[in-house]
């Protein structure tokens, strides 16, 4: 709630006269029941009709300055409530993209699309709601039971026993609801997550024909989500009846004695009616103070979760440490040398382990590699390879040794200037909706055509864009699904090759194109790439042959590193991979 109230905060005045209009309208609500009974004992109690009309006039008087307070507090709290939200997801989508992919896959895509949208909705609909009644429905009941007081002391005896014994009903609602709608939305995020996997796959899905099975699992959790919302909403329904059911007790109570006070002359017909009024400005209150609960019970839940993700320990401080390395040095903050004999990346016996995973992922590699050197790493699915390769540019930071950019450990590093100079193309070509300059400016802004064309050629896409009339303004749409996958990866090279990093890592992207085309690719960014350091990770052993040094993985362990002739001879591992995709008289003559 600090957090929330820090946000609204901003708006201090907004949300001062919000509340206080509210109140200004209450105000002159609880001098109707005044004005008409002075119309009842007076006006026609002497027949004096213009007495009634002087006093219907001011009551519509009342009416209209109230409907004036009402709105002018409505346009404040409006105000603040949307303000309010608008930051809250700005703070939330900046935070999403500063986390590490360890707290995203801790947290979970799906919650995380719950909370920037459904969840952040309801704080917002319960600070518009909370500004405009949290002050006005407890004015009006207490100042109702105070006005009942001034008119008649008997019947201000009700209102004293009614309104805490409504309070209690009110707040035990609150206290059984709120935990349940922190449930509700975490069974959301379930219903979300399906969803999103169905429409992301939906083409398998389609292929192995398991469109019933996944309608029956979608069922079942959107059910759960039901069952759950139908708890907690017979739980919050139990509020309105309650009320009811006390009020018009009251009132019943009310009518009692009053009747008998009037019968006996000691209360006028016109008091009594105004008593009952009061009682009804109560009930209609307290329905609308039970809606502010349950909706302020849904955004506290909300707001608890949106909070959680918020106060995630993130890389914050490292890119404050960045932008402050940046505004001191440039871009060249990293840049240290190379000194003489020093390697240029180096791996000091490297171990790493998923969170909550039994086993480590990556147990005791070490190698080093020379500027301008190409690497190339193979090995089984699931040996690792990914995994290696995103701890360089610090996805995940390492759990035991080192990696030495420049011989300095690179957690010591800015991590903003340390991801400019890497360029990275992943397993999974992400292409975003927009122009091919668009998409490659992704790799540096301030790239030039010449230079898009440049990257475009290394990474044999130029023939695409030469093809069509657009040139560079060819629209890609989204997720690049206009393209094949051959053409995706080949511009998701291109995008990394913008970037002219000295670091280049191509994580299996070359996996969709054709042989000659992968040999072409191979080829040209030897010849462009100046003293560029390349990694090649890759199962094909046709892709990594040629590169300067070779390391082989095998269940997270560095098997062999060396070049491929040397491999061959001294490891089993990488003879086997051969072996497998070569036939024996390749294998044989390459070991020669």
């Amino acid at each position: 709630m600090k957090r929330l109230i820090g946000y609204a905060g901003r708006y201090p005045i907004y949300s001062l006269l919000a509340p206080l209009f509210k109140c200004l309208e209450a105000c002159f609500e609880l001098f109707v029941p005044l004005v008409v009974a002075n119309m009842i004992d007076i006006g026609i109690g002497t027949g004096s009709m213009a007495y009634i009309l002087r006093q219907g006039g001011l009551l519509i008087g009342l009416g209209l300055i109230g409907l004036a307070c009402s709105i002018t507090a409505q346009w404040f709290a409006a105000k603040v409530a949307v303000s309010t939200g608008t930051a809250l997801r700005e703070d939330l989508f900046s935070q999403v993209t500063r986390l590490s992919y360890s707290e995203l896959d801790s947290i979970g895509t799906s919650t995380l699309l719950t909370r920037l949208t459904s969840d952040i909705n309801q704080v917002q609909n319960g600070v518009n709601m909370f500004l405009r009644l949290f002050m006005r429905s407890p004015f009006i009941v207490f100042g109702a039971m105070i006005m009942a007081f001034g008119v008649d002391k008997r019947g201000g005896l009700i209102f004293a026993v009614a309104v805490p014994l409504l309070m209690i009903v009110v707040f035990a609602i609150l206290l059984l609801s709120m935990p349940m709608y922190e449930k509700v939305q975490r069974q959301l995020d379930k219903v979300m997550l399906s969803t999103g996997e169905n429409l992301q796959g939906v083409r398998v899905i389609r292929a192995f024909n398991r469109q019933e099975s996944e309608k029956k699992a979608f069922k079942e959790e959107n059910d759960l989500l039901v069952r759950l919302q139908i708890f907690v909403g017979r739980i919050s329904a139990l509020l309105n009846p309650l009320t009811v059911v006390i009020i018009n007790l009251a009132i019943v109570a009310l009518l009692y004695c009053g009747a008998l006070q009037v019968y006996s002359g000691m209360l006028t017909q016109g008091k009594l009616v105004a008593l009952v009024n009061y009682m009804s400005q109560i009930l209609v209150e307290l329905i609308k103070l039970a809606n502010l609960i349950i909706l302020i019970s849904k955004a506290i839940a909300c707001m608890g979760r949106v909070n959680a993700v918020l106060s995630v320990k993130n890389e914050s401080d490292i890119f404050a440490d960045a932008a402050g390395a940046l505004a001191e040095g440039g871009g060249d903050v990293l840049k240290v040398g190379d000194p003489v004999g020093e390697p240029f990346l180096e791996f000091r016996d490297v171990s790493f382990a998923y969170r909550d995973a039994k086993a480590d992922s990556l147990s005791g590699i070490s190698f080093s590699v020379k500027k301008g050197e190409t690497i190339g790493i193979i090995g089984a699915t699931g040996s690792g390879k990914t995994t290696l390769i995103n701890l360089i540019p610090r996805f995940y930071d390492v759990e035991e040794g080192g990696i030495y950019l420049e011989g300095k450990d690179i957690r010591e590093y800015p991590l903003m200037p340390l991801r400019r100079r890497i360029g990275l193309v992943p397993q999974k070509s992400v292409l975003f909706s927009g122009t091919v300059r668009e998409n490659m400016k992704w790799g540096r802004k301030e790239a030039t055509d010449e230079e898009i064309y440049r990257a475009l050629e290394t990474a044999q896409a130029r023939e695409i864009v030469d093809s069509k009339r657009e040139g560079l303004d060819l629209m890609i749409e989204q997720r690049g699904s206009n393209l094949s996958g051959g053409q995706r990866q080949r511009f998701a090279i291109a995008r990394a090759l913008v970037r002219r990093p000295d670091i280049l890592i191509m994580d299996d992207s070359a996996s969709a194109l054709d042989f000659a085309t992968d040999a072409a690719l191979r080829r040209a960014i030897k010849e462009n790439t100046d003293d560029m350091t390349v990694f090649i990770i890759s199962q094909r052993v046709s892709t990594v042959r040629d590169s300067g040094k070779i390391l082989v993985l095998d269940e997270g362990r560095a098997m062999g590193f060396g070049t491929h002739r040397e491999l061959i001879k001294s490891c089993d591992t990488y003879r086997e991979i051969c072996l497998s995709q070569m036939t024996a008289e390749e294998v044989a003559r390459d070991e020669a």
